[in-house]
């Protein structure tokens, strides 16, 4: 009678970091990032000894020296005796308005577009290609100066608006002119006044109210769906619910607005220029317009492609089972075409972002303007300020790239 035993097990020898493939790959990325984390210490030391040598040690106080220049487009207390830091916040929150904006717009008309390019219409198809050969073939400099220069050159002066050669729009509460659009102002009589965020701005908590009003009223509406959901896959009968999902979206709102004594205030013409209300200058209004018509002709062939890339017989099946056309397209087509879309479209958000550095070429202050613009000429601080505009940009673009992968994950096909 013969008795198995399993061979003793090999000992652990430093030749199999290299010979053995159960570890040379884990070796090589060892390696390859202690090399790495050596090449990037190199090149801060010899930068900060060189600069130590000019005379110019890498430093960040300067930012809290007063700033000296005024920024016009705001949306917090700023003035020119404020810090440097303060006016780089200010650049930042410009960049990010525009990029939200930018995003929304440009991928609201690229879907559009998209789904009309593929349109069986001969002139509608022709039209959209036509558009978006046009916009992604020119360069995005170009359209932000010569969307700039329409309104400079098209609207009208405040001037005019006192002589009757203009007059303001919907009900006398919106002025289209040459410096900028003026738009109503909310206000609220009831204010349940301001956060002081480390002394470097102010949070209305009136707006943080009416987000978190925003946010529990969508929480309710999604428990309401569910229990719908829920009941449907019992009974097979779904209840009504859009009276309860409507009443959640508008009542708790217009509650809160009631009790802030919500109002709005409007622009009137005073002297040689409107006051009152919000003033979006036309360098904010030309460039959201730019980037978003030149970065949906780029969304706009992405979801060409996604709806491409679904099978035909989807359609033919959901037209057999009495869909429409439109039906089809927002309840089949373009939910599976997602996970083809999303990729690319995490790419032009990236660009539209980085695309709104380029507002300096018609005076909108963002963040390149303030920190890499101004900032940097008047203190002389190349790598600091260049240093912190790239960490500004790399952390938007993850954020941005974060949040899109999120929703990626959420919305491709789960295998089972």
């Amino acid at each position: 009678m013969s008795a198995f035993t399993d061979p003793p097990k090999e000992s652990f020898r430093l030749g199999m970091l290299i010979y053995d493939t159960r570890y040379r790959s884990m070796t090589i990325q060892i390696v390859a990032l202690i090399a790495f984390l050596a090449g990037a210490a190199w090149l801060v030391n010899n930068a900060a000894t060189n600069l130590a040598a000019l005379g110019k040690p890498l430093q960040f106080s300067f930012l809290w020296e007063p700033s000296g220049y005024d920024i016009n487009q705001r949306l917090i207390e700023y003035n020119s005796q404020s810090p440097h830091i303060r006016a780089a916040f200010v650049g930042l929150i410009n960049t990010l308005i525009i990029a939200v904006m930018g995003c929304t717009t440009a991928t609201i008309l690229g879907v559009i577009i998209g789904v009309l390019r593929l349109s069986k219409n001969w002139l509608v198809s022709k039209l959209m290609t036509v558009y978006i050969e046009t916009f992604r073939n020119v360069p995005v400099l170009l359209w932000i100066v010569f969307t700039m220069a329409i309104f400079i050159e098209t609207m009208p002066a405040p001037r005019e608006f006192r002589s009757g050669a203009a007059t303001m729009k919907l009900f006398d509460t919106v002025a289209f002119t040459n410096r900028g659009f003026y738009i109503p102002e909310p206000l609220f009589s009831n204010s349940l006044g301001n956060i002081d965020v480390f002394g470097a701005f102010k949070i209305s908590n009136d707006l943080l109210a009416v987000v978190a009003v925003l946010i529990i009223s969508f929480l309710l509406q999604r428990a309401v769906k569910r229990r719908a959901d829920k009941i449907q896959e019992a009974t097979g009968i779904r209840p009504v619910t859009w009276w309860q999902r409507i009443g959640l979206m508008f009542i708790p709102i217009v509650i809160l607005l009631y009790a802030l004594g919500f109002h709005l205030g409007y622009p009137e013409l005073k002297g040689f220029n409107f006051k009152g209300g919000i003033h979006l200058r036309n360098s904010l209004i030309s460039l959201w317009i730019a980037l978003s018509l030149y970065t949906a002709a780029f969304i706009a062939e992405a979801v060409r492609a996604g709806i491409m890339a679904v099978s035909k017989g989807q359609t033919e099946a959901a037209f057999a089972l009495g869909l429409t056309a439109s039906q089809t397209t927002n309840l089949v087509i373009l939910p599976q075409a997602l996970r083809v879309i999303i990729p690319p479209l995490i790419s032009q958000y990236l660009n539209l972002t980085k695309n709104s550095s380029l507002a300096i070429a018609v005076g909108y202050m963002d963040i390149t303007g303030t920190l890499a613009g101004i900032t940097l000429n008047q203190t002389g601080r190349e790598m600091e300020t260049l240093i912190l505009l790239m960490l500004v940009y790399l952390t938007i673009s993850l954020s941005i790239s974060s949040v899109m992968n999120w929703y990626n994950n959420s919305v491709k096909l789960k295998e089972r």
